[in-house]
């Protein structure tokens, strides 16, 4: 795993790299019984960012379909417009999950009115409106968190080091003005060891290794 620690000073806790992003994106993926993707979502929770601070919910109900919001439930609802379409343009495109779907592309942006985050250690609960639409995550049967350091060669963007928290969901749903989109929980290989589709990842920091 990548070290945090500066290689120019053994005794120095600081990294090097550059800070890209910070905050939260936790999310839900779900697939049919047929093993394809019904419903994906990405919450952002965003304390700095080289547009500043922002929150907002990636769903894409139509993953494979090119069609926004109406046509399709392929819409992200946020509080930056420019800080999502950064974050869609330079680091959801390239999650495994969402890579290559024709819904991201065509997908609606709509202006966030309002955030709410409701939670006891055993649910969370993320939920945004605006636009006339109220979208909202859920995660049930939380697990313990457990913490990632991944270097640039593992993650998703293969620039970056990233590092989380996670907590994995027993199960979880995502709703589009209380309309519960398709598709279950599943488990797949994430980061070598078998993880759930639906999970929560806190204090989430992308890093662009400094030059060595």
């Amino acid at each position: 795993m990548t070290s945090p620690v500066n290689p120019d000073e053994p005794d120095s806790p600081i990294n090097p790299g550059k800070v890209v992003w910070s905050g939260e994106n936790p999310g839900i993926y779900l697939k049919d019984a047929q093993g394809e993707w019904q419903a994906l979502a990405s919450y952002f929770r965003v304390v700095t960012s080289p547009f500043g601070p922002g929150a907002g919910m990636l769903v894409l109900g139509a993953p494979r379909r090119a069609a926004g919001w109406p046509d399709a439930p392929n819409f992200c609802l946020s509080t930056s417009e420019p800080m999502m379409r950064w974050l869609v343009k330079d680091f959801v495109s390239q999650f495994a999950s969402f890579r290559g779907m024709d819904g991201l592309a065509a997908m609606t942006y709509l202006a966030a009115d309002s955030t709410r985050t409701d939670g006891d250690g055993r649910f969370h609960q993320e939920t945004v409106g605006g636009a006339g639409v109220v979208a909202r995550m859920r995660w049930d049967g939380l697990s313990s968190p457990f913490a990632v350091d991944v270097p640039r060669a593992m993650s998703a963007t293969g620039k970056h080091q990233m590092v989380s928290v996670f907590v994995e969901a027993e199960s979880a749903s995502i709703q589009v003005n209380d309309q519960a989109l398709p598709g279950q929980v599943i488990e797949r290989d994430f980061l070598g060891r078998r993880m759930r589709t639906a999970f929560l990842a806190f204090s989430e920091t992308w890093i662009e290794p400094a030059a060595r």
